[in-house]
């Protein structure tokens, strides 16, 4: 149950800007605000606690209680910047305290890192951070100045493929490491 909340929760983000784009039509914000909230919440109640995990849910239930209250439009397009807030503060902070996001997951495969990995690892959450700052900023830009078309081909399609781009540069730069080492 907790793979299909999570699942659920990632379509829902994947396929936003274009329900948002093309729903707008047949559906009120607040019905919006609704399904998101079911989903947080279900994701809330099943998911194990992880650092950070119930205060991202806290936040993301008030954005859909808000939306459900206001039923407005135009909060409808901030839920890209919440996501991308969302992914700076989990990538920033644990710049700050612990391991860093790209060494935690990098130790799931490999507990044993050298120096060196653990280095580049924090080069790459660094990265992601950076990428995550600006691509909340370039949202919230569209969300206050740009029409509907251009935050949805933003958000739905710019965003995703400049990260996936900077997937494969990681890899690419990962693989040389590697050799190197």
């Amino acid at each position: 149950m907790k793979r299909l909340i999570g699942l659920g929760l990632l379509l829902a983000g994947l396929l936003y800007p274009f329900a948002v784009h093309f729903g707008m039509a047949h559906f009120a914000p607040w019905q919006f605000g609704l399904l998101l909230g079911a989903l947080w919440l279900a994701r809330a109640l099943s998911a194990p606690r992880r650092p950070g995990s119930l205060w991202m849910a806290v936040a993301a239930l008030a954005f859909c209680a808000l939306l459900g209250l206001s039923d407005s439009p135009q909060l409808l397009r901030w839920y890209p910047v919440l996501i991308s807030a969302f992914m700076l503060a989990l990538f920033g902070a644990s710049l700050l305290h612990g391991m860093p996001m790209a060494e935690r997951l990098a130790r799931l495969r490999d507990p044993d890192l050298p120096p060196r990995a653990v280095r580049y690892t924090r080069r790459v959450t660094q990265v992601w951070s950076l990428f995550f700052l600006l691509n909340g900023l370039i949202a919230a830009a569209l969300t206050l100045w740009a029409p509907l078309s251009c935050w949805t081909l933003y958000n739905g399609v710019i965003a995703y493929a400049v990260m996936g781009l900077l997937f494969a540069i990681e890899w690419l730069i990962r693989q040389r490491v590697r050799g190197r080492s």
